[in-house]
């Protein structure tokens, strides 16, 4: 009966100890969540971006947007979205166009963009351009998060 009593408080342990682990586990990996706030250039497009730190000691980054109007219905038209990290200490970095995805299934204009950077960043933002190979950004900010650490 002793036995049988140790043996049973054992294996509460254990199992009590696993499943420490794996919330620690779980919790301590979880991508932090930014949600753009609202524009004033496309006011109906919500976003959020994903970022998350892997083993390798890179950031990804996770960008999606809905209800993103085509740049080329903006004033003045655009030919397409760039999003852009600011850094800590590197500067402000062209990650990526965003690809848009609209059709007959489709209800909303989406957009999303994954992109891994060595860099740490500490505000992502998206403009319209005229080319997606631009070094600097332009002056119409469509969306824009504010600074997280």
């Amino acid at each position: 009966m002793m036995k049988n009593l140790k043996r049973a408080s054992s294996t509460n342990f254990f199992v009590s100890f696993l499943m420490a682990s794996f919330f620690l586990f779980a919790f301590s990996s979880c991508a932090k969540k930014i949600v753009f706030p609202t524009s004033t250039v496309v006011p109906a497009a919500q976003g959020s971006v994903k970022i998350k730190k892997d083993k390798n000691k890179n950031y990804t980054l996770d960008v999606t947007i809905s209800n993103l109007a085509e740049p080329k219905r903006l004033d003045p038209p655009k030919e397409t979205y760039v999003v852009w990290m600011e850094t800590e200490g590197n500067g402000t970095r062209n990650i990526g166009q965003i690809n848009s995805s609209s059709g007959f299934l489709s209800s909303k204009l989406k957009a999303s963009l994954h992109a891994v950077t060595p860099f740490k960043p500490i505000r992502i933002f998206i403009t319209a351009e005229d080319n997606a190979n631009v070094q600097y950004p332009g002056m119409m900010v469509v969306l824009r998060t504010d600074t997280f650490n």
